[in-house]
């Protein structure tokens, strides 16, 4: 299978999926705006959200996904769902046991995500219920992500991509059905998260039974095979998800500042289309990738499917990050300004995309370098990588919103500025070790993908002034205006693009074609 095709099929359903995302968020906006209950759904949603995202987004996987491959390279599918088996029996005790304690403890694991609250009591003990709730969903969902390597090892990548899409749809169908039924907005959609974590759950054994790995339950045992995976999977998932990690930290230190947990959540909706849909994707396609090469042997196929990830990603992640920074309040305002959500909170969130689009780019990187450590089961580079992004971002968030008294938009520079660091280091020690070198066509490609997105951004920074007016105008106007501005902006990257050679006829019909 093509590496683009691939990718195709996980941007895909990953897009469908922070499309509905959007949807989702829009009535969120209009139903709770930015205010206490909003606040505590931020807070609330963050653990498990969390999990969701070191695991499910890959993070876990980049220990799975290459022990169980070696399994089913070396010893056939037996061998490699007795691994899987293994693993599923000592992750589900485990995940139960955390679940209850959580549980005995939640207004403790509430003063950790949310201490500024503590202050509020009817807002810490909102938030404490809202947790409690939509904890389980950790547990559905790290079950879930297992499965979801299971199948990408297999290259079978349609089942787990899509599996997001029904969080999203379940959570639309909570917050406009059941929230008649309950005190508020907020608690339809934490019952919506526990339910989507069992639906997503069982999509995947579903999926898994379909290519002939229906897992039996066996008795939890301490085999080598989960020996290694707790080796490789811990530093795995925390070097894997730095990014996700360091946006925790910063929303509880967010706390602190009345409804910044809210602004950051919103923003956060904003740059994860793009990071899901190309470096979140492209990370999941490429690890399983490299991995088969390297088993084969085959160096220079693992280096060029890393070029050809770097240039295709930057390629879509760079033009997405100069939008974001330049036209952050069309996008906000038309999203989400509307019912509670007000024309104040609508420049407050834009100011975070604002600063969020400089990190994208960065993000992206770290997905695309990482699995050059992962697939050679080296995760202990990458996270010491990982520490020293997190600890900056620790310091820099705490200096810059409380000494310097920036707020919510300190913590949005932290986070950036921390996750160049980590993209810089990893590159350059794959760069040290010889596992990376980016060959003439990624070299030429960069830069004119620089200049074909600046090219892009001045138009639409001068269309963004033309149709300023429809911006004020009622909904159908407002929309009109955005969708010409999006479309406008694609067109000038795609002819600029083309005019500059960043991109050509031929570059496409190679991506395209089966094998190339």
């Amino acid at each position: 299978m093509n590496l683009l095709k691939s990718f195709a099929t996980v941007g895909g359903w990953t897009g469908a999926s922070r499309i509905l995302g959007f949807i989702r968020d829009i009535l969120i906006a209009r139903y709770l705006g930015v205010g206490p209950i909003a606040d505590a759904w931020f807070a609330a949603f963050a653990f498990p959200n969390l999990f969701r995202r070191l695991f499910g987004e890959g993070a876990f996987n980049s220990a799975f996904v290459p022990l169980f491959s070696r399994q089913l390279e070396e010893n056939g599918e037996a061998a490699a769902k007795r691994f899987a088996e293994e693993i599923l029996g000592m992750l589900l005790i485990t995940l139960v046991v955390l679940t209850i304690l959580a549980q005995m403890a939640m207004p403790l694991l509430t003063y950790i995500i949310a201490p500024g609250f503590a202050d509020d009591p009817e807002k810490f003990a909102t938030t404490t219920l809202f947790t409690r709730i939509a904890f389980p969903y950790l547990m559905f969902m790290s079950l879930t992500a297992m499965l979801s390597g299971v199948l990408n090892s297999l290259r079978r990548y349609a089942v787990a991509a899509a599996a997001p899409v029904l969080l999203n749809v379940t959570l639309i169908v909570f917050i406009v059905y059941v929230t008649p039924a309950v005190p508020t907005p907020g608690h339809a959609l934490v019952w919506g998260v526990a339910v989507a974590g069992v639906l997503q759950f069982l999509l995947l054994l579903w999926g898994c039974s379909r290519q002939g790995m229906a897992l039996r339950l066996p008795r939890p045992r301490m085999t080598p095979g989960v020996r290694r995976l707790i080796q490789l999977g811990i530093p795995g998932a925390i070097a894997g998800g730095i990014t996700q990690i360091n946006l925790f930290i910063g929303h509880a230190i967010a706390s602190f500042e009345e409804s910044a947990r809210a602004v950051l959540g919103f923003a956060d909706r904003i740059y994860q289309l793009p990071l899901g849909m190309i470096g979140i994707a492209m990370g999941v396609v490429l690890l399983p990738e490299i991995t088969r090469r390297l088993r084969g042997g085959d160096e220079s196929g693992a280096l060029d499917s890393q070029n050809r990830s770097l240039e295709f990603s930057m390629g879509l992640t760079v033009p997405a990050a100069v939008a974001l920074a330049v036209i952050p309040l069309p996008i906000v305002s038309v999203l989400f300004q509307n019912g509670a959500f007000t024309a104040e909170a609508a420049q407050k969130v834009a100011l975070a995309v604002q600063i969020f689009a400089f990190g994208l780019p960065a993000f992206v990187l770290i997905k695309i370098f990482s699995p050059g450590f992962f697939a050679r089961e080296d995760t202990k580079t990458p996270l010491y990588f990982s520490m020293v992004n997190a600890g900056l971002n620790v310091v820099a968030s705490l200096i810059l919103f409380f000494p310097l008294e920036l707020g919510y938009l300190g913590i949005a520079i932290a986070t950036s500025l921390a996750g160049w660091v980590n993209a810089v280091l990893l590159g350059a020690r794959l760069y040290q070790l010889g596992h990376f070198r980016a060959d003439n066509r990624l070299a030429s490609k960069l830069p004119r993908i620089l200049l074909a997105s600046g090219l892009m951004g001045a138009v639409l920074w001068t269309a963004d002034g033309w149709l300023a007016p429809g911006f004020d105008g009622d909904l159908v106007e407002r929309w009109a205006s955005l969708l010409i501005l999006v479309g406008g902006g694609l067109a000038a990257y795609g002819v600029a693009a083309v005019a500059v050679r960043a991109l050509t006829v031929s570059d496409l019909r190679a991506a395209l074609s089966r094998g190339g």
